[in-house]
């Protein structure tokens, strides 16, 4: 009974020093700038400059059904699968849009990158891209995410928007913030693209 108290104290501490590891790397990650416009107590609105995506598309359906794949080749993009064979860094948020027409993936590409210094990709599937500047609506949700989180949160959000006046322009987008292997401090988000004066 000791040893396996022991044995287990020992794994707790492990990944507790892992993750606040983890973490610690996390916050040094460079992330997508934006500016908030107007905070309220469920969401805040914010502007997005734009910024330089590489971006896959796909005909997934569901959060689950993009995320593996999506990553993989994103992943592959930034990790050296290009023509000049470039590690790229990582950044957050990634951002998914899932819908019934054409889902799409997208890394942002770190400062100082843009579509022409960018290395071409090898893999057909992933593109480089530029966001035009927009306005947001954003609320945010912890935990590990899922379809269930992403339906729950889209819709609770239009609802606010519905109930504040705002016009939507776009499908709801999310955004994730953390390397899959984080157990704790996760930060996830749903963005819509908004009008506004």
């Amino acid at each position: 009974m000791k040893v396996f108290l022991i044995s287990t104290a020992v794994v707790f501490a492990i990944v507790i020093i892992f993750n606040s590891y983890i973490m610690a790397s996390t916050n040094k990650t460079e992330q997508q700038k934006y500016k908030v416009i107007q905070k309220d107590q469920d969401f805040e609105i914010r502007f997005y400059p734009s910024a330089t995506f590489a971006t896959i598309k796909s005909n997934a359906k569901t959060y689950r059904e993009l995320s593996g794949p999506g990553f993989q080749k994103l992943a592959g993009y930034i990790f050296g699968g290009n023509e000049d064979k470039t590690q790229i860094s990582m950044t957050s948020p990634v951002k998914m849009d899932v819908n019934d027409t054409v889902s799409t993936m997208s890394f942002m590409m770190p400062t100082g990158y843009n579509r022409e210094n960018l290395p071409k990709p090898t893999n057909p599937d992933v593109i480089l891209e530029e966001s035009q500047d927009e306005y947001v609506a954003a609320i945010q949700f912890g935990g590990f995410a899922s379809d269930k989180e992403w339906k729950l949160y889209s819709e609770k959000l239009q609802d606010i928007l519905r109930e504040k006046g705002f016009k939507t322009i776009g499908n709801p987008r999310f955004l994730g913030y953390n390397p899959p292997f984080q157990l704790v401090g996760r930060r996830n988000e749903v963005i819509i693209p908004i009008e506004y004066k």
